[in-house]
């Protein structure tokens, strides 16, 4: 069954799909005041803006009209307030409407420490998200509560398309977004500042660490300070004229580079509502960073008060990435983004989609999984350039125009169920925080080119499958099918917020007398594409679970010696036990659709067993059966033997199987030296208790 949805305007259900276009006064009041100031370039041609198909859910802060027209007041919205989608909801109940979009690999500038110098290599145009797909992704996520959009890069600017994107996406205002911002370089912002604003622009975050314009040709490794000036100049002048431009500088700071311009920065907030925000230097793949370059928040602030001893620290908002501070009588603010020195993980609300399509929840997580990949599927696997989305658009007026004027049946945005079930999985997975200043160097990750600009947090994560892993397959459903009404509701088939399953909108089906249907796998939707099973439903209980396995040696040298300690890698044993508890604590981060579930006990034992020195201390024909055993693969053994309990709503057998794999891995690792031929074998379950199927032990159920 398809995702419910809200049909977010009247004139959806009537056929007609068009948004209207905002009133904005900005470029007629500028042109006033710039009069004699050089002609603002604009693209030659903009594009008129496409019909948007958008779902929504329960959890999008949409404000529709009453009957009458009129703008419902505060308190009924309060009142008729729809929990927050669950999807874009952590585990640690961090609520993420805050969704940064990289549109661009490329950049006009080489900045030290964002790229190397180098460069980084390309993506193929064909694996980079098109306009289109950047438009629908962007009204899903909305759909669920976003209500803030960054547009980052690379450099955004760059992107041809830039403002007909923007102006697509600025459409979204009319659905709950609020805020359209950009982060730059300001290289060429100024040439298509005025555009962006009539689009719907509300905040710019411009990326400069020197005022200085020969430190800024040695910290860019290009020249182009000046236009820089030129951006910064008319961001204030389409502000005087009443843009409203929510206005940050962005500096990293970096010891015996630009350090001594922290106070030069600091002046620049005396007279300019600006928002200079200093940032702790962070570790990327190809910014060649080391701590000692790292100049700390803490720093940052002992050498400010040093000129400016009243500075006062400013309350934020509660997602705020920074700490802001304002010196008494100055009109800016500064700010402190401190990822290095003082996380700001617990109220981390932004997701990130790389240019190529990829989730990551979190800015130094390496976890990435492809939406780019899912959205596809509705074209074959192939980018949805503006022809295919024209043709998912009119698939879509034909079938709403077959619904009478006054259904009230709700309709959904092709593959929104599966996307958001990707998404859920991604938001679940997040961690409560960041690895600390020793680790986060030495994590592989993307440069930061390749991710977007700064802030966010998280420790690393194993890397996501991608779509094969998962089990998605490349389907393609009919035009006609792209875009479909639900059955409405009877009693019959009423569904229950708690029938509901989690990252799923179909319901779990009771079909006593189908053995076919109960013996269908519970992590494979109808469609064949893998979720996570809801477990809200289910009583937490005691549960355990022991599984084992075998490490058989073909030659009795390396039991002899484990047992004397004389292998090179050292204690085999004790290493093979740590690493086995050690991943039955990470099984969620290996296993795609495993729960999370805090683990109570976790317990591996390693037995060696000998049958050979038994057999040659019997008598007679013992002896030489012993020989053969050897001759046909020999009979010494490690039993390994892994236990996992928890009190928790779902099994721990997986946790169980991970343990005892990886002590068993661990064991052939150590001693491969000096045994290739070892064998492992027989891992499986043999205890299982707690849940609705009670106590299993190997093939016997006990009730």
């Amino acid at each position: 069954m398809a995702l419910p949805v809200r049909c977010v305007t009247r004139s959806l259900r009537a056929g007609a799909l068009q948004i209207p276009r905002p009133h904005r006064t900005v470029k007629s009041q500028a042109r006033r005041i710039t009069s004699e100031s050089p002609a603002v370039q604009t693209p030659e041609h903009v594009p008129p803006q496409r019909p948007l198909l958008l779902a929504t859910q329960p959890g999008a802060l949409i404000q529709d009209p009453n009957q009458d027209g009129s703008v419902p007041s505060r308190r009924d919205r309060i009142r008729d307030a729809k929990p927050y989608s669950d999807f874009l909801t952590d585990t640690f109940h961090r609520q993420h409407d805050y969704l940064r979009i990289s549109v661009t690999e490329r950049c006009n500038l080489r900045c030290l420490y964002c790229m190397p110098e180098e460069g980084v290599p390309l993506s193929p145009p064909k694996e980079l998200l098109t306009t289109p797909e950047i438009v629908m992704l962007s009204s899903l996520f909305v759909s669920q509560g976003v209500t803030k959009v960054r547009l980052t890069g690379g450099e955004p600017t760059v992107r041809r398309d830039i403002v007909p994107l923007m102006q697509q996406i600025g459409a979204l205002r009319a659905h709950g977004l609020r805020e359209l911002c950009l982060t730059t370089n300001g290289l060429s912002l100024h040439r298509k500042l005025e555009p962006m604003v009539d689009a719907g622009l509300t905040g710019v975050n411009l990326s400069l660490d020197t005022l200085d314009p020969w430190q800024f040709q040695l910290m860019t490794r290009r020249a182009g300070f000046g236009a820089v000036q030129k951006t910064i100049d008319r961001i204030f002048e389409l502000n005087r004229a009443g843009a409203g431009i929510k206005f940050k500088i962005n500096c990293v700071v970096m010891r015996g580079l630009n350090d001594r311009e922290i106070l030069p920065f600091v002046e620049l907030t005396r007279e300019k509502k600006v928002e200079v925000r200093f940032i702790e230097y962070m570790p990327f793949d190809g910014n060649k960073w080391s701590e000692g370059k790292m100049f700390s928040y803490q720093e940052m602030l002992d050498r400010i008060r040093s000129r400016y001893p009243d500075l006062q620290r400013v309350k934020g908002h509660k997602n705020d990435t920074s700490k802001t501070f304002q010196v008494p009588g100055f009109v800016g603010k500064l700010g402190f983004i401190t990822s290095m020195t003082n996380n700001f993980c617990g109220t981390c609300n932004r997701l990130r989609i790389t240019s190529d399509g990829n989730l990551k929840v979190c800015l130094f997580g390496n976890a990435e999984v492809s939406l780019r990949d899912i959205i596809r599927k509705v074209n074959r696997g192939d980018p949805i350039d503006d022809a295919a989305f024209k043709a998912l658009e009119q698939a879509a007026l034909e079938r709403i125009g077959r619904l009478p004027p006054s259904s009230s049946q709700s309709l959904v945005v092709p593959n929104s169920e599966e996307l958001l079930n990707v998404i859920g999985m991604a938001v679940k997975r997040k961690k409560e925080k960041h690895a600390g200043l020793g680790e986060l160097e030495h994590m592989k990750n993307r440069p930061m080119i390749l991710i977007d600009s700064t802030t966010s947090s998280q420790r690393r994560l194993q890397s996501y499958p991608r779509r094969s892993q998962f089990g998605f397959s490349p389907t393609f459903r009919p035009p006609g099918r792209l875009l479909f009404p639900l059955p409405s509701v009877t009693a019959a088939n009423q569904i229950t917020a708690g029938e509901l399953r989690l990252f799923s909108t179909t319901t779990r089906r009771h079909l006593p007398n189908d053995d076919d249907e109960k013996l269908k796998l519970t992590h494979v939707t109808a469609s064949g594409a893998a979720h996570m099973v809801s477990i809200s439903e289910k009583p937490p209980t005691k549960r355990i679970a022991r599984a084992k396995c075998t490490v058989r040696f073909s030659s009795p040298t390396p039991l002899a010696l484990i047992r004397d300690n004389q292998i090179k890698k050292g204690d085999v044993l004790g290493v093979a036990r740590i690493a086995g508890i050690m991943a039955a604590k990470r099984t969620p981060e290996l296993i795609p659709l495993c729960h999370p579930v805090a683990l109570t006990h976790a317990e591996v034992t390693l037995v060696p067993r000998s049958s050979s020195s038994s057999n040659s201390s019997s008598s007679g024909d013992g002896e030489g059966k012993g020989e053969r055993e050897q001759e046909e693969g020999g009979r010494d053994e490690i039993e390994i033997t892994a236990t996992v309990s928890c009190d928790g709503k779902t099994g721990v057998e997986m946790e169980a199987l991970t343990a005892a794999g990886a002590a068993a891995l661990t064991v052939f690792d150590m001693c491969k030296a000096v045994d290739t031929g070892m064998v492992i074998e027989g891992l499986r379950v043999v205890l299982k208790e707690g849940g609705k199927s009670g106590r299993w032990v190997e093939e016997e159920k006990v009730e």
